[in-house]
C-alpha cells in the first residue's frame, strides 16, 4: 500500500477507482471552499485521503474483512438464538 495523505481536487474523487494493475481509495471525502486573497486565488474542491493498493494486496484485504464479518454475523447469529430460546 502507497499512502499518499491528504490530497485535493477540483472534481470529486470516486471512493473506489481501478486500473488493470492498481486499486484507489478514497476516504474522509469532504467538499472545502477557501476564499481567495489578494495574492492567491481562492479554492473551491474536495479533501480527502488517498491509498494505492496492487489488485492483489486490496483482493486480500477484501477477503479478510469478508471472513471477520461472517465471524460476526455467526457470533449474532448464536446470540439471538441463545436470546430465543431464554423466551421460550
Amino acid at each position: 500500500m502507497i499512502d499518499y495523505g491528504k490530497q485535493r481536487s477540483t472534481v470529486k474523487p470516486l471512493e473506489i477507482e481501478l486500473t488493470e494493475s492498481k486499486v484507489f481509495v478514497a476516504s474522509n471525502i469532504t467538499p472545502i471552499e477557501e476564499p481567495g486573497t489578494d495574492e492567491q486565488q481562492g479554492f473551491t474542491g474536495f479533501e480527502f485521503d488517498l491509498a494505492e493498493y496492487s489488485k492483489d494486496e486490496y483482493i486480500k484485504i477484501q477477503a479478510e474483512r469478508n471472513a471477520a464479518l461472517e465471524n460476526e454475523v455467526t457470533a449474532t447469529q448464536l446470540a439471538l438464538c441463545e436470546v430465543y430460546e431464554l423466551m421460550a
